[in-house]
């Protein structure tokens, strides 16, 4: 098992440049054009589904009292839109290492 790393943005455009024989410039282009794309779908309100890998969707959540851990004080949690993200059977698959349609458990 390989050692915890993470995987950044820089990652993913060294990628894209040596996988897709581009320069670094047009990677990073291509990489910021995918996210911002998403992000502004996101904002719209729009789902994004990519097949075998997940879907995005805001979900909104309404506000509430919450606590204050150190002191116990009853403190105001205003409502919000987070983006939530739902993996997809085949990425599931293959992250758990499973040859994709064995559903032997």
């Amino acid at each position: 098992m390989a050692a915890n790393r993470t995987v950044t943005k820089s990652d993913l455009i060294e990628q894209l440049s040596e996988q897709g024989r581009l320069p670094k410039g047009k990677a990073e282009f291509v990489i910021n054009c995918i996210f911002d794309s998403m992000t502004k779908a996101l904002q719209d309100g729009e789902r994004i589904e990519i097949r075998g890998f997940g879907s995005f969707e805001v979900r909104d959540y309404k506000a509430y009292e919450g606590r204050n851990p150190r002191t116990g004080e009853p403190v105001h949690v205003a409502s919000k839109r987070l983006p939530f993200f739902k993996v997809g059977k085949e990425l599931r698959e293959r992250v758990n290492k499973r040859p994709i349609g064995d559903d032997s458990d």
